[in-house]
């Protein structure tokens, strides 16, 4: 993943969403510090849908229904 100061990012924008849109990721850093990251919209996406994914896995793991059946719960609900 390469590194471009915001001034350059800036003046050379074009080029650089062309380097993106080829699947490179940049890292777009002000005064050395990095403070943002471009990826192809593809990837963000994916990205996020994973982790998505990831945190609703991780909460079903965690809910119990303390013995209860769920159907009774479901049809409960439909009364």
């Amino acid at each position: 993943m390469s590194q471009i100061g915001a001034f350059e990012a800036k003046t050379h924008l074009s080029e650089l969403l062309d380097r993106v849109e080829a699947g490179e990721e940049l890292v777009i850093a002000r005064h050395g510090r990095p403070v943002a990251r471009l990826v192809p919209v593809a990837d963000a996406q994916q990205q996020r849908a994973a982790e998505a994914v990831r945190r609703l896995r991780a909460l079903r793991r965690g809910t119990r229904l303390g013995g209860l059946d769920w159907r009774e719960l479901r049809d409960a609900g439909r009364r």
